[in-house]
C-alpha cells in the first residue's frame, strides 16, 4: 500500500467528564490522504474503520482511523504512550506516517 505523509495538529475529543476518565487524542488526516486511504481500503471494520500502521517520530504501530462525520475526514487516535515518548501536546503539530494495512 501506499504511504503517505503528513503534518496535523493533534487535539482532544473528551470522551467522559475530565473528572471520571480523561480523554482522546486525535489526529485528522488531510483531505488527499483521506480520500486516498477510503480509496485504498478493503471492507471496513467496526465503525467504518480501516486498519493502518503509523509512525509518529520513534514510535510506530497498528490501529484504525475513523470516519468522523463532524470532522468530515478519518481521525487517527493517539495513544498516551507515544505522545509522551514524543512529546506530543495538544494544538501542537504531529508529524505522521500513515499506510493502510489489511
Amino acid at each position: 500500500m501506499t504511504e503517505h505523509e503528513f503534518t496535523a495538529e493533534l487535539w482532544r475529543w473528551w470522551a467522559r467528564d475530565e473528572e471520571t476518565g480523561g480523554a482522546w487524542f486525535f489526529v485528522s488526516l488531510p483531505e488527499e490522504v483521506a480520500d486516498a486511504v477510503d480509496d485504498e481500503a478493503g471492507p471496513r471494520k467496526g465503525f467504518g474503520s480501516v486498519r493502518v500502521e503509523v509512525t509518529v517520530g520513534a514510535s510506530t504501530w497498528r490501529t484504525s482511523v475513523f470516519p468522523s462525520a463532524e470532522k468530515k475526514t478519518f481521525v487517527l487516535p493517539v495513544k498516551k504512550a507515544v505522545r509522551t515518548a514524543e512529546g506530543l501536546v495538544e494544538g501542537g503539530p504531529c508529524a505522521v506516517r500513515l499506510r493502510t494495512v489489511e
